[in-house]
């Protein structure tokens, strides 16, 4: 039976990590990256300035990593872009997508956003109804 990975991205090292986690420990498991678009967030400084609607549809640029990443594990992934704040996003995202788990960085923000916002992981973690890794900040 195949499993439907769930790993949520940012521009982060943390996020990067994740990644690379997912695919060495879950070989033969399906991965999805998704990214999360959030105008309030921007907005507190948590993440790039607000895209433009017509931006919303092209990947960001590091979802460029995120490829050759996968390619390095000789793997493919799926990537989707959602709209909401980051848990609400990815919680809904891997219920409408019947995930199996998530695998995600421990921090991707950092400074006033994350305290306004508090974790996205921690969020996740707390009301996932499926599995959820917190891959650590690298040392």
């Amino acid at each position: 039976m195949s499993r439907h990975l769930l790993v949520p991205m940012d521009d982060s090292e943390t996020a990067r990590r994740a990644l690379e986690h997912a695919l060495a420990v879950f070989p033969d498991a399906e991965l999805t990256v998704v990214h999360s678009v959030d105008d309030l967030e921007a907005a507190y400084g948590g993440g790039a300035a607000v895209p433009d609607t017509a931006d919303r549809d092209r990947d960001p640029e590091f979802f460029d990593d995120v490829r050759e990443i996968a390619t390095r594990h000789d793997r493919d992934v799926d990537t989707a872009i959602v709209e909401g704040t980051a848990a609400e996003a990815i919680l809904e995202y891997a219920r409408e997508e019947d995930v199996d788990a998530i695998v995600m960085g421990s921090e991707g923000r950092s400074g006033v956003s994350r305290m306004l916002l508090g974790s996205v992981a921690e969020a996740v973690t707390r009301r996932s109804s499926v599995p959820v890794t917190i891959v650590p900040r690298g040392e």
